[in-house]
């Protein structure tokens, strides 16, 4: 919805230097207004591809009018930071915005550590010492690509490939997951360092979604050295060193991702081999430090363009 009278006032009281938006919705086109009204910079950052989920509803067709009522958005803003260098390309492909700069994404490591792997909270679940835990982590919805991780189970099952499922996360499309994975374990919304116990649980995190900018759970299983096996879009090919923290893949089929997750649970050396290099990946390109300095920059940088263009 919009911003009530209260918010406003709190808005008013605060008087920020600059307006930070995280999402495209009707909340963000009032902030921007309130933002213009007040002469206040505004900054939005862009988290997920909303113009590719009608596609998984069935209504691709109307993908174009999801991108021009997004680019409607950006263009009121005075500037936009996307986590990855393939995202700010797309970005500038689709006439986004002439300002986009870089904001990249850091992980707690105190949080998504291996330290957190708990063999004891794995059998209260069901799931043995010895088990193959294959991981999924993020809200239950198609656009996550919970369709694709489904067929790569009942790829495996039919292979005969002794594995159990760990589903972290809640959402809409959670009884048709378990109908598609009758064998998951479901754990629900999970965070703080229940979240990174969770994680550091798994043995292997498959990462179907391509709506994704960044996919911070992606640098969460790698900071718990958990390989990961994602798809090749957004900020993957960035984040995941091919053949060395895990496994990229162009082909967004089953089939596919089946024989790279066969691949990685058959080799107990290789798969603790790319766990430690993501963790060593993380700790040296995606501390939460570097990216809190980065989005200190970018205000920095926004701010005075607004108080030149209003001063020329």
């Amino acid at each position: 919805t919009g911003l009530s009278k209260e918010i406003k006032a709190n808005l008013a009281e605060f008087d920020p230097h600059i307006v930070h938006i995280s999402s495209p919705d009707v909340a963000g086109h009032r902030a921007a207004t309130w933002a213009r009204a007040h002469d206040k910079p505004v900054l939005a950052s862009v988290h997920t591809r909303f113009e590719t989920y009608p596609r998984y509803y069935g209504f691709g067709f109307i993908e174009p009018v999801f991108v021009s009522l997004l680019r409607r958005f950006y263009h009121r803003c005075d500037a936009i930071v996307a986590p990855s260098a393939s995202m700010i390309e797309e970005l500038r492909e689709q006439g986004m915005h002439h300002d986009i700069g870089t904001w990249s994404r850091g992980v707690d490591r105190h949080i998504f550590t291996p330290a957190r792997r708990d063999l004891e909270w794995r059998r209260s679940l069901g799931i043995e010492d010895d088990d193959m835990a294959v991981g999924f982590l993020g809200r239950l919805v198609l656009e996550k690509g919970i369709d694709i991780f489904a067929e790569t189970m009942v790829e495996l099952r039919m292979r005969d490939v002794p594995h159990q499922v760990l589903v972290i996360g809640e959402g809409p499309a959670k009884e048709f997951f378990a109908e598609k994975v009758p064998e998951a374990k479901f754990v629900g919304f999970q965070q703080g360092e229940d979240l990174g116990r969770a994680v550091a649980s798994m043995d292997v995190l498959l990462n179907p979604s391509v709506t994704e900018t960044f996919g911070n759970v992606t640098l969460e299983a790698m900071a718990c050295a958990v390989p990961v096996i994602a798809t090749d879009v957004g900020a993957f090919s960035e984040l995941i060193v091919e053949g060395e923290t895990g496994h990229i893949l162009a082909d967004l089929e089953a089939p596919t991702m089946q024989q790279a997750a066969e691949r990685l649970m058959a080799d107990d050396a290789l798969r603790e081999t790319m766990g430690k290099n993501a963790r060593r990946h993380v700790e040296a390109a995606f501390s939460l430090e570097r990216e809190m300095r980065q989005l200190a920059e970018v205000y920095e940088s926004v701010a005075p363009q607004k108080r030149a263009a209003a001063n020329p």
